[in-house]
């Protein structure tokens, strides 16, 4: 892939290397290779808020646990370190978060983008699934769709999907649902595409 860095003389990257990288540099480490996760766009972000916001808001009212976004590293093992878009911890799990997150949060939402959604649909999908993230959304901008996938023995199994309209509910947050059109309101963001 075009956004793999080579070092030579090294076949795989772990997360010893990763973490010695400068702060706030725009990689992943995705099957032992290092990816350039480049900044998103603005209609990336926007979508991003949007749901983060309806989520911090539901999850703080109950004090369920805490909501996170990317940049923030998640470690799930030697060779595989990802920044998801916005992650859930369940109150019973904040074990996990110490200076980073290590192991799979509850909840992983993916917003696609052209350079990250070979990743997010395929290896990291299989690791989320693999590490027992319960459940994980994708959400693609250009189609306007939410699609939810819930693990089942190591695997994701869609339960959900919506597109342009309709609502999209949690399987692991009893009550909480996103409206579509709420989402994806355009506000001109077609502009920022």
């Amino acid at each position: 892939m075009k956004n793999e860095i080579n070092i030579p003389g090294k076949e795989f990257y772990t997360y010893e290397d990763y973490a010695k990288l400068p702060e706030g540099a725009p990689y992943q480490l995705i099957g032992g290779k290092l990816i350039m996760t480049p900044s998103p766009t603005p209609f990336h972000q926007y979508i991003s808020s949007r749901i983060e916001k309806r989520l911090i808001d539901f999850v703080e009212k109950s004090n369920l646990g805490l909501v996170f976004h990317a940049p923030l590293d998640v470690y799930f093992e030697e060779k595989e370190t990802y920044q998801p878009d916005i992650i859930y911890i369940s109150k019973e799990r904040l074990n996990i978060i110490e200076d980073r997150i290590k192991g799979a949060p509850d909840l992983v939402m993916e917003i696609l983008s052209p350079s990250t959604a070979y990743y997010d649909l395929r290896r990291k999908a299989r690791t989320y699934a693999k590490h027992g993230v319960k459940e994980y959304w994708i959400v693609d901008p250009m189609e306007k769709s939410i699609e939810v996938y819930k693990n089942k023995d190591g695997t994701f199994e869609l339960v959900q999907k919506a597109e342009d309209e309709g609502n999209i509910k949690s399987l692991i947050l009893p009550g909480f649902e996103i409206e579509l059109q709420h989402i994806f309101v355009d506000r001109n963001m077609s502009n920022f595409l």
